[in-house]
């Protein structure tokens, strides 16, 4: 491999200087080219209700094309030598995951959290089923582009899910009805539409989950007519699995098998129904001693029933429950994975992604990744359970499930980068401070987490390491004690790739001594137990200020033989204690593809189609342009913010042409900002880039607001006093009429009151623009508070204007616990009133949200009211809230005497999911 150029921030100063330039070669338009400043906002993934999809289309779906895959399916991937013994080669993994805490408010091109499900053991799965859909959301939820496009390059085809829930979950036999309706013609219009978004997102194909009960037998022949439309419809290479739940009689009843009454969903004589059936949790149970049960011998009849039907039965998935308890719980491996037989049959897994939402970091997340996957001892060459252990016990999914790779082809690059990270470097410079998380952006990475084959009384463990990366926002660690004459084999990847007279092995890290050399090693398909090791003869200084190192080694020599593994081997020169290497790229190239490889051209047409201002200083975008004509050998497209100092920050980087620029600061009061994208090829080259600007708006001036701690105090009590002014204020001062102090300057400062009385409070705001001043008569002081503020609404009557069920009831907003909730469902606006019995003296509200009881924050509520009244018929707004995100929010108002007390949700989530969780409404006051 060449040495890695300058990139295109390191070139000769005089560029910064030219940079404004129209002539720079920066641009591909003119920098001058300012857009419309319409409403922008973020693009999230889709989701629908069967009525609701009719009605979409991508020309009507501002959002549609930030939801399209960029990554075309890796096809042809490799078994290759087992690394587990145990492992079998014909069952298949399929995994329903759901890579959002919500169906609703899924980002489209990931998000600005370092901690996300960024789920990367690929080589243990064969299909992918981004899991999703609520009653108050929607019901059909395609995969959104990121998961498209990390499944894709990792050579797995990837699914959206259609869910019917329960009548309990708020499930209505009207959608199953409204999915099932037909044309005259016999032809499903929501079928069409399913296979149309399949197709313009870039997907593989539907599950369908039909949980709703009061199906009728005609219900049943509709679902079974509906299923092979869709296999008339949807093309070869597009898949339609089917939940075991509906049977042919209409109802659902789970069966744990593959039956008579559910195989009309599966096989209809000689025409396939569904690509795929998902079996019920419970084919692993029995029960031994009543003779109640006994789901375990249909089970084992299904292999039989399979082929009996002319199918595999490895196109059934025996289900396995993970969400509530991972793999803390009992499963029924032997029935399943039998010692020295074929696997009965397919592996389902629902809701692996317990290992994330299990977590409190991403540490704990990636540790428990790691077990879930490859067992207890995290090495996918050693799954045995202990001797004695119970073999219901889990043992991690290598221990059975052979792991498979895509690296088939002539080149291989890889930075070890996950997917997020804590900052972005490209080529060793970091162009981005700031967490990020992008599925799309996540490399391939190891085969096998971890095999490593130590020599001497040294050893080093591999790791993930967010704090260096040379390409991304992370890099492999490799770490110990090196002890003189000992090494670490550290083997990473399964491969069978050709070697070519032009094929070289690279490797470019970083180490905080020189006391071990880094090898690099292959193994070749006519010995793949033996590695041969490679050491560079050169090593060049990369990345900025030379601190990488960069060797590379050719393979002429191996020409004609295939590599099916790539390592990396420490070797140690002298001893040294806690040695710590970085490896930041590992590749297999062809020095002629490089020599040849053009370099990328400049998109064209780059426009800012909409634009979002808030506050005067911040402001996001829209960004569309069209790719360079032969965009062939481009990876990726980075998009940067030019600051005014002239430095480049690196926002994101997407395989589309389409790209949304969150919301970001308005710095030094500038008047305009540019954008630039720079395509990037597949060896990691950047082209030339283009840029276009925008207009702030005039610089505001302040606009000053406050809250208080609490507006109802006793003699001699103090108040803390919170500044919600504006961003761009620079000054404050505070009046405190009969206060002490009486005055004050700074942002939060808190006053005293001696004596009883209402008081005034008043705020001016300043900047260099103007100012603003707020006044409001906040404040009252009585011997009545001596006694204490009581929660008024506690033990009093509620009523609500919708509830999901008597245990999810109004009441359960006051009762003052954090695991009980009221829950509204139905189109918003919900209502919660409350009746104090009698008048009383209000000062606060409390709102605890569905944070407070453990639920995902993007279900908090978002724009609500709170309004009183004496006569429960005239209401009067005391707080109005449009953009709240805590799981708890305080709301004190100004003295202020009533009975009835009303909670108005207008908008109940973050997202669009409609129902309201309202686990405490808290009215504080005197007695």
């Amino acid at each position: 491999m060449k040495k890695i150029k300058p990139n295109y921030f390191s070139r000769s100063q005089w560029k910064k200087k030219c940079a404004l330039l129209a002539g720079s070669t920066l641009l591909a338009v003119s920098l001058f080219a300012f857009a419309d400043q319409v409403e922008a906002a973020q693009p999230h993934s889709s989701y629908w209700y069967p009525n609701t999809l009719l009605k979409w289309s991508p020309d009507k779906d501002p959002d549609a094309i930030y939801n399209r895959g960029s990554v075309k399916l890796q096809e042809g991937r490799v078994i290759g030598d087992k690394v587990n013994e145990h492992a079998k080669v014909e069952p298949k993994v399929i995994a329903l995951s759901s890579m959002y805490s919500s169906t609703s408010g899924a980002p489209s091109q990931g998000s600005e959290q370092f901690h996300t499900y960024t789920f990367s053991y690929w080589q243990y799965i064969d299909k992918l089923v981004m899991w999703g859909g609520s009653a108050g959301e929607g019901l059909i939820v395609p995969p959104s582009a990121d998961v498209i496009d990390a499944a894709h390059k990792n050579g797995v085809p990837v699914y959206g899910t259609i869910f019917l829930p329960q009548t309990e979950h708020g499930g209505k036999i009207d959608w199953m009805h409204d999915l099932l309706a037909q044309r005259e013609d016999g032809s499903f219009p929501v079928g069409d539409k399913l296979i149309e978004v399949a197709n313009y997102y870039g997907f593989d194909g539907w599950f369908i989950n039909q949980e709703t009960q009061g199906g009728t037998p005609q219900d049943a022949q509709n679902m079974e007519k509906f299923l092979k439309y869709l296999q008339q419809i949807k093309g070869s290479k597009m898949e339609i699995i089917w939940y075991d739940s509906m049977i042919d009689e209409g109802p659902v009843k789970w069966q744990g098998s593959l039956t008579n009454k559910n195989e009309m969903f599966f096989q209809d004589k000689e025409q396939r129904v569904s690509d795929n059936l998902f079996i019920d949790f419970r084919w692993q149970y029995k029960d031994e001693k009543n003779g109640k049960y006994d789901y375990i011998t249909p089970y084992l009849n299904s292999p039989a029933k399979a082929k009996e039907l002319g199918r595999s039965p490895y196109d059934l998935y025996a289900g396995i429950d993970v969400e509530a308890e991972g793999y803390e719980a009992s499963y029924n491996w032997p029935l399943l994975f039998p010692d020295g037989k074929a696997g009965t049959t397919s592996l389902g897994i629902y809701r692996p992604d317990w290992a994330f939402n299990s977590s409190k970091n991403n540490e704990e997340y990636m540790e428990k990744e790691q077990i879930f996957w490859v067992g207890n001892n995290k090495n996918p060459e050693q799954t045995d359970l202990p001797e004695g252990a119970d073999p219901l016990s889990w043992r991690g999914i290598a221990h059975d499930i052979v792991d498979k790779t895509v690296l088939t082809g002539s080149e291989f690059i890889t930075h070890f980068n996950t997917g997020n990270g804590h900052m972005y470097a490209v080529n060793g410079k970091v162009m981005r401070d700031t967490d990020w998380s992008n599925r799309s952006l996540q490399d391939i990475l190891p085969t096998w987490r971890w095999i490593t084959e130590s020599v001497g009384s040294g050893s080093l463990k591999p790791s993930f390491d967010f704090s260096k990366a040379y390409y991304g926002g992370s890099s492999l660690k490799v770490e110990g004690d090196l002890k003189k004459d000992s090494s670490t084999h550290l083997k990473l990847y399964k491969a069978n790739m050709p070697v070519e007279a032009t094929t070289e092995l690279s490797v470019i890290y970083q180490a905080n001594s020189d006391a071990g050399k880094v090898k690099i090693g292959a193994a070749f398909s006519d010995a793949p137990d033996q590695y041969v090791f490679f050491e560079p003869k050169k090593w060049e200084k990369v990345g900025e200020d030379g601190v990488w190192r960069q060797g590379s080694v050719p393979l002429d020599q191996y020409k004609g033989r295939k590599i099916v593994g790539i390592s990396l081997k420490f070797e140690a020169t002298k001893a040294k204690a806690d040695y710590v290497t970085h490896i930041g790229q590992l590749s297999v190239t062809s020095t002629m593809d490089q020599a040849n490889a053009k370099k990328v051209k400049a998109v064209t047409a780059l426009t800012v189609t909409e634009n979002e201002f808030r506050d005067g200083i911040y402001g996001d975008a829209r960004l569309t342009w069209n790719e360079p004509e032969d965009h062939s050998d481009v990876l990726y497209y980075q998009v940067y913010r030019v600051q005014p100092d002239g430095k480049y920050n690196l926002i994101g980087m997407t395989g589309n042409n389409v790209y949304y620029v969150p919301e970001m600061k308005r710095l030094d009061k500038e008047l305009s900002t540019k954008m630039v994208v720079i395509p990037v090829s597949r060896h990691y080259q950047q082209g030339k880039g283009a840029a276009v600007s925008f207009n702030w708006p005039k610089y505001p001036q302040p606009i000053a607001a406050f809250e208080a701690e609490q507006t109802l105090i006793a003699p001699g009590d103090t108040v803390q006093l919170t500044d919600l002014s504006s961003e761009v204020t620079e000054q404050w001062n505070w009046s405190f009429p009969g206060g002490e102090p009486s005055s004050s300057t700074e942002r939060n400062p808190k006053v005293t009151y001696g004596e009883e009385g209402n008081y005034e409070i008043t705020l001016t705001a300043k900047n260099s623009v103007g100012e603003h001043v707020l006044k409001k008569k906040l404040i009252t002081v009585t011997k009545e508070a001596a006694n204490g503020i009581v929660n008024l609404a506690l033990g009093k009557t509620a009523s609500a204007s919708s509830f999901v069920n008597e245990n999810e009831g109004p009441k359960f907003a006051l009762d003052t616990d954090d695991k009980t909730k009221w829950c509204a469902v139905g189109d918003a606006p919900h209502t919660l009133t409350v009746d104090l019995g009698t008048e009383h003296k209000i000062s606060e509200f409390i709102i605890k949200h569905a944070e407070t009881g453990g639920e995902p924050a993007a279900f908090n509520t978002r724009e609500f009211k709170i309004q009183y009244s004496s006569d429960g018929k005239k209401w009067i707004d005391a707080v109005s809230v449009n953009d709240n995100t805590k799981g708890v929010s305080k709301h004190a108002i100004e003295l202020t005497s009533a009975r009835y007390v009303r909670l108005v949700i207008a908008k109940p989530t973050q997202g669009g999911d409609t129902a309201a969780r309202i686990y405490g409404f808290e009215v504080m006051g005197l007695k």
